[in-house]
């Protein structure tokens, strides 16, 4: 009997699956211990994420929205699973050959973990023994799906000089397991199916120890001691007229829970505050290192800002209305004195990403903060803490950067951001744009009075007007609601007496300096979506 009649493909496929879920529950739970970050999976996925092309990224995040790294993992494991599968059934020829295989999967996982910013000595374990496990799951996995043959009667036995040419002739083909009697061998289902149950609760053990130890980490655990000292500059009473509260009108202040998520982290960051320290270097008369405890002590200003994502399409949801707590950036800017031809502040977060601000925006009085807080609340995890960046005026990829460690002051000709050389303008000054909120598109309507209402935004600018469009009809104005500056979104809303029928709905706004937003449509990229949000609606 050959060694490839004696374990069926599809049992060399469950072996290969059983040893590679080995391999990752052994990982992720030593990640979990070392640095979750390394975990391979992720590893590759954040490689994955810096090597896609700017149209993928932007492809991605227009059809899975904040979903968008999920299905990146997703894809990454789904691709495993057939690798593992595939390893399985060459093991099951040759032994050798599948642990080839994972030592493959290792080789792509070391690479991946390595050259990810911020890499320590340690971070190769998660890989390395996770392999080394699966390897080990491999071949005993096969060992046991072989048993003696006790079926092999007398008259089927050859020569002693057949069996030493057999066995010479296939000893190179067999795995170890197989090849020394190989015809005395046969496929022993039990054996197997009681392994891959061992096999199987070593990975699930191991995934929910990992999930357990890595549940709550350290940035989870760190915020909840800190204590939001007052501010020295409080923001502005809110005008009465704010928010009109109409049900389904995205209301003047965003949740925390609610408010959006885009950035290139697969796994959030967890900084320990007390760890934490910010380096102001590069073109400045003074470098700086503050740390978490001497920026809490600092004058804080509390500020009232939308941020807005580049990649928010027209009508899009990325954008959301905060109130944010944090230390006035230039303040900090001018303690270091930036020297002269300095243009850009190149920021960089923890997990190695960078972002590039203008100086002069931050510099020329508004409310650019080193934020701490949000709405009230010690900053989220994941959305920045212990500290990140807000500059009113500028889309976030080159202003808004979370879990910000360093700051080098620098220029726009000498340095780039992240995605500046993956196709994105360098400075992202912020768009005017307005979006309807009610009715949705698709909605079904009764006939009758009812409200067309929305927000509209010009960070650091202002909007002074909504219009909105029935039919291609004339423009009329919205109803607008107050807001304490110009940094925020603005509400609107207009009565329309809506009758029986298909009808389109636009809106168009007009910020404080008088420039209307343009009809012609275009892509958020290189630098923010342009166009009028339209809606349709049936109207019974």
């Amino acid at each position: 009997m050959k060694s490839n009649d004696v374990v069926p493909r599809w049992a060399g496929a469950l072996i290969g699956l059983v040893a590679g879920g080995v391999a990752l529950g052994i990982a992720y739970l030593v990640a979990a211990i070392v640095n979750p970050a390394a975990f391979p999976v992720v590893a590759v996925g954040d490689g994955a994420v810096d090597l896609s092309p700017a149209p993928l990224k932007e492809w991605a995040i227009r059809s899975f929205g904040e979903n968008d790294k999920t299905v990146l993992v997703g894809g990454v494991l789904v691709a495993l699973v057939l690798f593992a599968a595939l390893i399985g059934i060459v093991a099951s020829r040759r032994l050798a050959f599948g642990q080839m295989g994972f030592v493959l999967f290792g080789v792509v996982g070391l690479v991946a973990v390595v050259t990810r910013p911020g890499t320590g000595p340690l971070d190769v374990l998660p890989t390395v023994i996770g392999v080394a496990a699966g390897a080990w799951a491999l071949g005993w996995l096969l060992r046991r799906a072989v048993s003696e043959n006790q079926q092999v009667s007398e008259n089927q036995q050859v020569s002693e000089e057949q069996q030493v040419h057999e066995t010479r002739a296939d000893e190179a083909e067999r795995p170890p397991v197989m090849r020394a009697g190989a015809d005395l061998l046969a496929f022993d289902r039990r054996k197997l199916l009681t392994g891959v149950a061992g096999g199987v609760a070593v990975a699930g053990v191991a995934g929910l120890a990992g999930q357990l130890l890595g549940g709550r980490r350290v940035g989870d655990v760190a915020r909840t001691s800190v204590a939001l000292p007052t501010p020295a500059q409080a923001a502005k009473a809110l005008p009465a007229g704010t928010d009109f509260n109409i049900p389904g009108l995205s209301p003047f202040f965003t949740k925390n829970r609610d408010f959006y998520r885009v950035d290139t982290a697969l796994i959030v960051p967890q900084v320990n505050p007390n760890d934490w320290t910010l380096k102001i270097h590069g073109l400045v008369d003074r470098p700086m290192e503050l740390t978490f405890a001497e920026l809490m002590k600092r004058p804080l200003t509390e500020a009232d800002v939308t941020l807005t994502c580049v990649s928010n399409e027209v009508g899009g949801e990325y954008a959301g209305n905060a109130r944010w707590l944090g230390v006035r950036m230039a303040d900090i800017l001018r303690e270091a004195g930036i020297k002269d031809g300095a243009d850009m502040l190149l920021s960089t977060s923890d997990d190695g990403w960078t972002c590039g601000t203008p100086v002069d925006v931050v510099m020329d009085g508004r409310d650019a903060l080193f934020a701490m807080a949000m709405n009230g609340e010690v900053l989220p995890v994941e959305h920045g803490f212990p500290v990140r960046q807000v500059v009113p005026g500028l889309y976030g990829y080159v202003s808004a950067t979370k879990w910000v460690v360093d700051i080098k002051v620098t220029r726009f000709d000498t340095d780039e951001a992240y995605w500046t050389p993956r196709g994105w303008s360098a400075r992202g000054p912020i768009k005017t744009q307005s979006r309807i909120d009610l009715p949705a598109q698709g909605k079904s309507l009764k006939a009758g009075r009812t409200a067309v209402a929305g927000v509209a935004w010009a960070q650091h600018t202002g909007i002074d007007a909504v219009e909105v469009r029935i039919d291609k009809g004339a423009w009329q104005q919205a109803k607008l609601a107050a807001v304490p500056g110009p940094d925020t979104w603005r509400q609107w809303s207009l009565d329309w007496d809506a009758t029986p029928g298909e009808h389109t709905i636009e809106v168009r706004a007009t910020d404080a300096a008088g420039r209307t937003q343009t009809e012609r449509q275009a892509p958020p990229a290189p630098d923010g979506a342009t166009g009028w949000h339209t809606v349709t609606v049936s109207v019974t």
